[in-house]
């Protein structure tokens, strides 16, 4: 195996490109993965443009970013059991410390020692390296194998769908009832394809290409926010006046947060996935008080991956329609300046390093 390899390296806020450097080494563990196929991530674009560095991503220059992989595992750090070499897996970006009480509990994407390397916390891609390069050392704790007939380009959005994932095992879904989603990007049509797997009739908020991806893969309502003006109005209207059992707020804007609220039934739960720029916002606090509505926090995908892997095997998630573009990793500012400005109707886009 050679001792450099190619990867997509920050010398500093907005200055990136290919450059060869050394393979990682797998540590106590941890295996070393060929990475087959990375997805781009919404965050992506902001952690490239040096948008996140006030919260510590990146840490520090040199940086390789991307945390939506899949691939290949090639060789063994001391202590592994969990894996061989040969083994197909799917990662996410969070990896705890493993012995706080959040990561005891299971809650490791939010560990009490986020950040702190020396514990054996990694946040692949945004606090530690990540996968825009043709290999990464990974803790085994990150992997889940991939089913035999799901691709590496599927196995990539494994993260995204445990996000979504994990918004529903928070809110719960109503059979029979209505889930509201305000933003059909990646994460929201993966909630909807789950929401209504589970038995709930999908109302989708949204615009343009992305809002007719989400009708083409089932959303039972589909809802122009250009053109209806009055979403609440709306949604009451689709449930009989009664509201969505479920919100899911996907778009990161103050407005959808509010029409959540707004839109959730009596008793109703509403979630807040998206990583918004919007750090206040005025509540409807009379309404979230009155209806007793419930708001949660959403983060990251804990222990998801599996799941959302075998409903990606069984065909409950179709993963392959929402994939619109693919390149090799020497092409990635293509890649992202695809992904950033929606070039011919860009929805997930794949960089697929070792091509």
């Amino acid at each position: 195996m050679k001792d450099t390899m190619n990867a997509v390296v920050m010398e500093s806020a907005g200055k990136f490109g290919l450059k060869s450097v050394p393979v990682p080494k797998p540590g106590y563990k941890e295996v070393l993965v060929e990475i087959r196929a990375v997805s781009i991530c919404g965050s992506d674009p902001k952690i490239f443009n040096g948008g996140y560095q006030s919260i510590g991503w990146p840490p520090a220059f040199p940086f390789i970013p991307g945390h939506e992989f899949a691939g290949v595992v090639t060789s063994l750090g001391d202590g592994v059991t969990e894996f061989a070499a040969g083994d197909r897996v799917a990662g996410e970006a969070h990896n705890g410390c493993g012995t706080c009480e959040n990561c005891k509990s299971g809650r490791y994407n939010l560990c009490l020692n986020y950040g702190k390397p020396a514990t054996g916390h990694r946040h692949y891609g945004f606090t530690w390296q990540g996968a825009y390069a043709d290999y990464n050392a990974y803790s085994v704790r990150a992997l889940t194998k991939i089913p035999d007939n799901v691709t590496f380009d599927e196995a990539s959005l494994c993260d995204t769908a445990g996000t979504s994932l994990q918004a529903i095992r928070l809110t719960g879904i109503a059979p029979g009832g209505y889930s509201l989603i305000i933003g059909p990007g990646p994460i929201g049509i993966i909630i909807m394809q789950i929401a209504k797997a589970m038995g709930s009739k999908t109302i989708m908020v949204g615009r343009k290409e992305r809002l007719q991806l989400a009708g083409k893969l089932g959303a039972d309502f589909l809802v122009n926010y250009e053109d209806c003006g009055d979403v609440v109005g709306r949604v009451r209207e689709i449930t009989g006046g009664i509201g969505a059992d479920q919100a899911f707020e996907c778009a990161g804007s103050g407005d959808a947060m509010k029409q959540c609220i707004l839109s959730a039934r009596k008793n109703g739960q509403v979630a807040f996935v998206a990583l918004t720029t919007v750090d206040e916002f005025p509540i409807p606090v009379k309404t979230t008080v009155m209806n007793q509505i419930t708001i949660h926090g959403s983060r990251a995908n804990p222990n998801c991956s599996k799941a959302v892997l075998d409903m990606m095997a069984t065909g409950a998630l179709n993963i392959k329609d929402m994939i619109t573009h693919t390149f090799p990793l020497r092409q990635f500012e293509q890649a992202l300046k695809t992904f950033v400005d929606r070039l011919d109707g860009a929805m997930k886009v794949v960089v697929n390093p070792n091509q």
